[in-house]
């Protein structure tokens, strides 16, 4: 039997967290909510969720410190809730380290299709590794070491990689991109694509100003190369 996703939803506003409890239950989720960044991450470290829905706007400490503190020691999805499709939100939420993001209104639907696709990120696959350097991409235990160390990796940074690590050399586009890790078919947002670069960065290269691994292509997308 297949397991049942455990979500943490931290929502402040009682109508909405309820009614996202309760469709999200529906469809086959195992909730527990916080309607507050400090009783958010009590429940966090108490509770071990699989994944985390956050809201941006919330009383004391809002959606992005939240998300700050736990990506500190932990790499689990979190998707953020905006109340609007804001640059100024989106940029400091992804640059918090979250992988997604959903606004509001929510559709139950849209959400619980978005927690799916990035669970799916760090599932396991039948594939080899590939080597850069010091870097080891292993596709089939969905491991990355560098230099014999192992990552911590968030599902979709770690879904990111694989997808450049098996087309080396290849440039790929934030759209296709898009498609390949987020599963977003439609005209998509390219901030995740560069916002999550950019945390990858940090944890593979060596100096992450100057990559010599995941390479800017002006005007395509990115590309692996090997060192």
């Amino acid at each position: 039997m297949a397991r049942v996703p455990y979500l943490l939803l931290i929502e402040d506003d009682e109508a909405v967290r309820t009614g996202l409890e309760l469709a999200l239950g529906r469809q086959g989720h195992r909730v527990v909510t916080a309607a507050t960044g400090e009783l958010g991450l009590e429940r966090w470290r108490e509770q071990r969720p699989d994944l985390i829905v956050l809201d941006v706007m919330l009383p004391g400490i809002d959606g992005f410190e939240v998300c700050r503190r736990i990506r500190r020691t932990d790499s689990l999805p979190i998707i953020l809730l905006t109340a609007r499709n804001d640059d100024i939100d989106v940029v400091v939420g992804l640059e918090s380290g979250a992988d997604d993001y959903v606004v509001k209104p929510v559709q139950p639907r849209v959400l619980d299709a978005r927690i799916r696709a990035v669970l799916r990120r760090g599932e396991r696959e039948v594939s080899d590794a590939s080597v850069f350097g010091d870097l080891v991409v292993d596709r089939n235990a969905m491991i990355v070491t560098k230099g014999g160390e192992e990552l911590s990796l968030t599902p979709t940074e770690l879904r990111l990689l694989v997808e450049l690590s098996r087309r080396p050399g290849q440039a790929l586009s934030r759209q296709q991109l898009l498609r390949l890790v987020w599963e977003h078919d439609y005209l998509g947002d390219s901030r995740l694509v560069d916002a999550c670069v950019q945390r990858l960065r940090a944890k593979v290269e060596l100096v992450p100003s100057a990559p010599t691994l995941i390479r800017t292509v002006r005007g395509v997308g990115y590309r692996l190369d090997p060192p």
